[in-house]
């Protein structure tokens, strides 16, 4: 069942608030499918904390809210479940845990606050092992790292039972290393369980990592959303005009290259090399492309030192105004253009001179090729 059939059938999340808090109006409409992890993306001060607290019962604004068939706020006939009759776990920026208890006993405050049925959940024990808090039980938050509070809170978010789990920048109080430790717990996360995480961020590094969905929220309105590589590759969006901008591609890993050291990563269109042997033969990983390391060729290159070159199609090229020196090219590889799609970033003297347009066929070659999910970023020679 798709997303949208997922929706109508009412087993989706159906989200819409309207109003005005302060100085600032809130007007956003979305909806979200029942696993996997939502980001919700833009400015800081654009409305994605207001939305997130509207969906907790925090805060309220005129709108609707319906969860897996369940009607948490509809104005229409006068429903507003308050914040604690509502399933939800709810990680802030701050861990906020009790300090006079232990981890232990922050943890097991969580698991008395459970709210309902077990949603594909899981026990203590299972969530300590999860987030790799066995070694920290015993000990007080203030005997605690940052990154260390963090996963003791969402332990303890998890063990309530939520039906939604919320996190409003959980990772933004932290440095990047912390950050880095503790990013492959959100991934096991968004692996692992049978319920759907809404996660805010403004920063677009995260979401390319955790994020199966985008909310793109610009001054309190919603200007688009769906599938993460969908709206990468939106020449109308801004994640395409900024300036790191990159695409996301889901990979399989299919072979291994022992004699020079390489894992091959499939994606429809061919196949993308790294240096190093990187996960299982069939795992799948993330793979992250920029625009500013993919170029083109009219025909494939012979003597080059670029080992990343697939062949593709031209779907759009955007940017071309007379002012203009650089523009976006956006591909779908494949020598039919049926697989993923792929931007680059190039001069408009070279789109001039190459003559492309498009339709037409080219190879996409790919300077680096970065491995998501790790601290590994591959450069292939050249």
């Amino acid at each position: 069942m798709s997303d949208s059939e997922a929706m109508a059938a009412g087993e989706g999340i159906d989200a819409a608030f309207s109003g005005t808090l302060g100085a600032f109006h809130l007007d956003v409409a979305f909806t979200a499918p029942m696993r996997g992890i939502t980001g919700l993306f833009g400015p800081s001060g654009c409305g994605k904390t207001t939305a997130l607290r509207c969906m907790a019962g925090l805060e309220r604004l005129g709108g609707q809210l319906h969860v897996d068939g369940a009607t948490w706020q509809d104005d229409a006939t006068g429903t507003f479940l308050k914040p604690h009759r509502r399933p939800v776990g709810y990680v802030f920026q701050e861990a906020n845990l009790f300090p006079h208890l232990s981890a232990r006993n922050n943890l097991r405050y969580g698991a008395r606050r459970a709210t309902g049925a077990d949603h594909g959940g899981l026990d203590f024990d299972g969530v300590v092992d999860l987030l790799g808090i066995g070694h920290l039980l015993d000990r007080a938050p203030a005997a605690l790292s940052g990154g260390e509070r963090q996963r003791v809170a969402l332990g303890r978010a998890l063990l309530s039972r939520p039906r939604l789990l919320l996190m409003d920048e959980p990772l933004s109080a932290l440095d990047r290393m912390t950050k880095e430790d503790i990013l492959p717990y959100f991934e096991a996360l968004r692996d692992t369980l049978a319920i759907p995480l809404l996660y805010v961020s403004h920063d677009v590094a995260e979401l390319e990592r955790l994020a199966d969905r985008l909310v793109l929220i610009d001054d309190g309105r919603v200007i688009a959303s769906g599938a993460l590589s969908d709206l990468e590759t939106d020449p109308d969006l801004p994640l395409q005009r900024a300036p790191d901008a990159a695409v996301t591609l889901e990979a399989m890993v299919a072979v291994f290259d022992d004699r020079y050291g390489l894992t091959g990563f499939a994606v429809a269109g061919g196949t993308l090399f790294v240096p190093g042997r990187r996960g299982e033969i069939g795992s799948r990983q993330r793979l992250r492309i920029q625009a500013s390391d993919v170029s083109f060729a009219r025909s494939r290159p012979t003597d080059t030192t670029i080992l990343n070159i697939l062949p593709a199609r031209i779907v759009t090229i955007t940017g071309q105004d007379a002012e203009q020196a650089q523009v976006n090219v956006v591909v779908a590889l494949g020598e039919d253009g049926s697989g993923p799609r792929v931007v680059g970033r190039i001069t408009r003297k070279s789109v001039e001179a190459l003559g492309l347009a498009p339709g037409m066929a080219v190879h996409a070659q790919f300077k680096s090729v970065a491995l998501l999910g790790s601290s590994f970023s591959a450069t292939p020679p050249g």
